[in-house]
């Protein structure tokens, strides 16, 4: 992501994918906080049997005063974030990818379909991206 992100200037970040879209400076946000989320999800269902997980109102985050800060902030977090995640997940084993989590409705999500879902939402979004940056 950094990559298309390192020559962004204010007019660039503002841009939307679609009319009343996020702007690419929101998505970055976004990503972090969503990949935030899932990284602690899949840490509560490696050591607790099933937790149920808390949900976040995207709209709601995106309207606090941290995702006006500088997206290099929120990129150096991820790229981080990633790291780390990357390494705890390379070393999991067949029968930790089957640990679940539960969402307050009471579904469930395996380690496994969890980690597919992320892959998509991060790639997802930064289609939205390049999209902005091509209107």
């Amino acid at each position: 992501m950094s990559t298309l992100t390192v020559s962004l200037d204010e007019l660039k970040l503002s841009k939307t994918y679609r009319e009343n879209s996020w702007n690419v400076r929101q998505l970055i946000h976004h990503i972090v906080d969503s990949h935030l989320n899932g990284y602690m999800r899949m840490k509560l269902a490696l050591t607790k049997e099933n937790p149920v997980v808390k949900t976040y109102e995207e709209s709601e985050w995106a309207k606090l005063t941290d995702y006006d800060l500088p997206v290099k902030v929120s990129l150096e977090l991820l790229e981080s974030l990633h790291e780390r995640w990357t390494y705890l997940l390379e070393n999991l084993t067949a029968p930790q990818l089957q640990l679940t989590y539960q969402y307050p409705d009471g579904s469930k999500m395996r380690i496994e379909q969890s980690i597919a879902l992320y892959a998509w939402h991060g790639n997802h979004h930064f289609a939205h991206m390049q999209l902005a940056l091509n209107n």
